[in-house]
């Protein structure tokens, strides 16, 4: 794996070619701005996203095919965009070549996991999946980074592992992939619930029962996909949770906030050049878990403030409502 293309020139795919660069490793970087490409040529850097990270011997490009013709591929688009991009991708896909998927979220009206979705359309790849808690630009950095690598071949991931990790961004290999795209995906509208804590000043006691209660109902769904729970306490679940909901750096956190804040969701995504993924998943999420019968009354309460009009108060005031009950599987009075 000496060759690594990546989809996706954003903020994360800018941190992960730094990164792969880092490595070692030769570096094909998709952007779908010609301009982003023209100022990696001309400047060594990303004139979009990132621009004080120098992204020397990176080799941009807008041709997908010439990206795809890399022994690994990281698949860095927003979660709802995959499946096209997998598509325009699939004419030069090599068989056997790697797509490993950076992206965290849950396909809408579908409820496809990303892994599905490539299975789907890119048959013909072997899958991996890259999650954990990352901040691009401390990536970028160098900043010392804990993240997961899920390959269901042992043998692959390994190899993966070998390929992009350094000093400073270190995998951790499993092979429960459905258990590292439920953390990425549930903790981002987990993520915009503790930002509506944080904006609306209802204070640290709240948030941190938020996380607790969240990582509960995101362990309840991940598990009756098919995801072992000591997953869910891992990197790609706990630890990204953690990350996600407790920083402003955070887009989903920082969304919340300003929900909290009052102002309209529209306003705020107008604002934004980066896609915010807990806003098209909180959808997939609940509809998924219904799918399931699972429970997951916070996601609920998130969905519902995104599009069904419900007020933060009153959205509030239906979570303190609920009845007492036991925590982590114990029934009162059994």
């Amino acid at each position: 794996m000496e060759t690594i293309g990546i989809i996706g020139a954003g903020a994360w795919g800018t941190a992960l070619a730094a990164t792969a660069r880092r490595a070692g490793r030769n570096v094909v970087l998709w952007a779908h701005e010609p301009e982003v490409a023209e100022g990696i040529v001309r400047d060594g850097r990303n004139p979009l996203f990132l621009s004080e990270v120098a992204l020397e011997g990176v080799r941009p490009t807008v041709d997908l095919a010439a990206a795809a013709a890399a022994d690994a591929v990281l698949l860095v688009v927003p979660a709802q965009f995959l499946r096209a991009i997998c598509r325009r991708l699939r004419p030069a896909w090599k068989p056997g070549t790697v797509a490993v998927i950076c992206a965290k979220g849950i396909e809408t009206q579908s409820c496809a996991l990303m892994t599905e979705v490539v299975a789907e359309e890119l048959p013909e790849a072997e899958r991996a999946v890259l999650s954990g808690p990352t901040f691009a630009i401390e990536v970028a950095r160098g900043l010392p980074t804990a993240v997961t690598l899920a390959c269901e071949d042992t043998v692959l991931g390994q190899a993966l592992v070998q390929a992009i990790g350094t000093p400073t961004f270190r995998p951790y290999l499993t092979d429960d992939v459905t258990g590292a795209e439920m953390g990425g995906a549930v903790k981002n509208v987990l993520a915009i619930a503790c930002g509506v804590v944080e904006g609306r000043r209802l204070g640290d006691n709240a948030r941190a029962a938020l996380i607790t209660r969240g990582l509960a109902e995101l362990s309840r769904l991940a598990v009756a996909r098919g995801a072992r729970p000591a997953t869910c306490m891992g990197l790609s679940g706990l630890g990204d949770l953690i990350l996600t909901a407790s920083s402003t750096q955070s887009r989903n956190y920082s969304l919340g906030v300003a929900l909290g804040q009052g102002h309209a969701l529209a306003d705020i995504l107008a604002e934004r050049r980066s896609v915010t993924e807990g806003v098209a998943t909180a959808g997939s999420v609940v509809d998924l878990a219904a799918r399931l019968g699972v429970e997951m009354p916070i996601c609920a309460a998130v969905n519902g403030l995104l599009y069904r009009g419900i007020g933060i108060e009153e959205t509030i005031r239906g979570l303190l409502a609920r009845p007492f009950t036991g925590e982590l599987g114990y029934v009162p009075g059994s």
